[in-house]
């Protein structure tokens, strides 16, 4: 399974996860962050090692980040990419995936202030569910 110890938002990102916690609602930091990581992969959007941004924003131990559903996360991006769980990419993957689903959802909410977070997940699962319409 990939090993890495911690992952890093960008410096630009580090003021956006703690807007978005306090505006939504929905937990602590490292929820957002999920929620950022999966909204970025459900967008189909894929990355090159290249895009990786800085790393000087807010730091999240893989067990604070992900817990015990690690081997989820992993899969999703494993399958997004089609690498096996030990490539050494994923962790920047997931930083990538990370930054951009903050970049979204700071976005969305910048377009609609008055947004909740249980509206806006509410939302994203109606969008989701749709398509097996």
């Amino acid at each position: 399974m990939s090993t890495f110890a911690s992952i890093k938002t960008s410096a630009a990102n580090k003021e956006v996860v703690t807007d978005l916690t306090r505006k939504l609602g929905l937990g602590p930091e490292n929820v957002i962050a999920r929620l950022a990581m999966c909204y970025s992969l459900s967008t189909d959007t894929k990355f090159t090692v290249k895009d990786v941004q800085d790393s000087k924003g807010k730091e999240y131990s893989r067990n604070v980040l992900f817990g015990v559903n690690f081997p989820h996360y992993l899969a999703m991006i494993c399958t997004h990419y089609q690498v096996y769980k030990t490539d050494k990419d994923i962790p920047k993957y997931i930083k990538m995936h990370i930054d951009h689903g903050l970049q979204l959802i700071d976005e969305e909410l910048r377009r609609n202030i008055t947004l909740t977070g249980f509206d806006f997940m509410v939302h994203k699962i109606e969008a989701g569910l749709s398509c097996f319409k």
